[in-house]
């Protein structure tokens, strides 16, 4: 690369620096679904890496983003271990020929680890806990399951995501530093806008309904998806049975997320209109639908969310005013009005 090529890279980068990536909801959809450990999540080096990656695959394709670098505490723990190592082996050196302290270092005293043993992480945990979300999910769904089962695999579904949702808030957050109502208001102004509460909630909202409606699990079904396609692509794309018959799905749910996150906007939407209809039928909850009401409110204003769900908004508002404006003009009242009134 010339210095023309190096001259336009560092501006490319400067442009991804001043980029307001907070506007952008594409930019917290990203973030929520990318698998950082929690101690580097907090990292300015690590969001700054991501925001490059993010900058690439959605603004400017033509940006190079070079690897992220490990950090300097595991360099520095490198020289130390060496030198006390090299410590040992002199002073084992006086009392052992040198033939037997080449074969006694502290390197080879040492078992290697096994890298194919399952280590129960976050990641893992998340993983098997959306593994079998999904699976319970498709046997509600099934048509030909016994209605009880179909009824107690629904319930699982949304107590299988609450479960994984909560615990991820945990990991992110931890718990308030103090019992006392001013840490606890912080700490709920910080997890109140993100996907993890949002969905915790949400999956609250329908296990103690006595409604089953199955067009609820459509969000479920895709964010779970999500998390064990990311896991299964990062862990096993090296596994002749993933290669094979897993491959090419959990590639296109990767590479198709914002066009889950749209489809689980609109389910989410249609079922609060659905919620308004059951208040007609003999299994009407008031406050199931003003909750779930609310919960529409807070997705449309939440940065991880607000973007889907205001298109969503803006497409029925294309639609329906129309119909307003020509069969009932009486009301007047485009559907935009309603909608500002309700989720200012």
């Amino acid at each position: 690369m010339g210095e023309e090529g190096e001259d336009t890279q560092k501006l490319k980068r400067m442009a991804a620096a001043a980029y307001d990536y907070n506007t952008d909801p594409r930019w917290a959809d990203y973030w929520s679904n990318v698998l950082v450990p929690p101690n580097m999540a907090s990292r300015s080096d690590v969001i700054n890496h991501y925001k490059r990656k993010f900058y690439q695959r959605y603004i400017d394709p033509n940006l190079i983003v070079e690897s992220m670098t490990t950090g300097s505490t595991s360099q520095q723990a490198r020289p130390s271990a060496t030198s006390s190592s090299t410590s040992a082996t002199n002073s084992n050196s006086h009392t052992q020929n040198s033939g037997s302290a080449g074969r006694t270092t502290g390197t080879d005293r040492t078992p290697a680890p096994n890298s194919t043993s399952l280590r129960w992480d976050k990641q893992t945990i998340q993983f098997s806990v959306n593994a079998w979300v999904s699976a319970v999910a498709v046997l509600a769904i099934f048509p030909l399951v016994p209605k009880n089962l179909s009824n107690r695999a629904f319930r699982l579904s949304f107590m299988g995501t609450a479960c994984s949702s909560l615990y991820s808030l945990y990991s992110l957050y931890g718990k308030p530093r103090a019992w006392n109502l001013q840490a606890l208001q912080v700490w709920f102004q910080s997890v109140a806008v993100t996907k993890d509460f949002i969905y915790s909630i949400y999956c609250l909202t329908f296990v103690t309904s006595n409604l089953c409606l199955k067009f609820a699990l459509i969000p479920i079904l895709c964010l779970s998806l999500q998390h064990v396609a990311k896991f299964l692509r990062r862990n096993f794309s090296g596994s002749t049975l993933y290669r094979k018959y897993l491959e090419e799905a959990c590639v296109w749910i990767d590479s198709n997320t914002t066009t889950l996150s749209i489809l689980s906007s609109q389910a989410e939407i249609g079922l609060g209109f659905l919620l308004i209809l059951s208040l007609f039928s003999w299994q009407r909850n008031i406050v199931q639908a003003f909750m779930y009401w609310q919960l529409l409110k807070l997705m449309y204003q939440a940065p991880a969310t607000a973007g889907y769900h205001q298109s969503a908004w803006a497409r029925i508002g294309r639609t329906l005013n129309p119909l307003i404006y020509r069969y009932v003009p009486f009301l007047n009242t485009p559907i935009s009005a309603i909608q500002k009134l309700w989720f200012r």
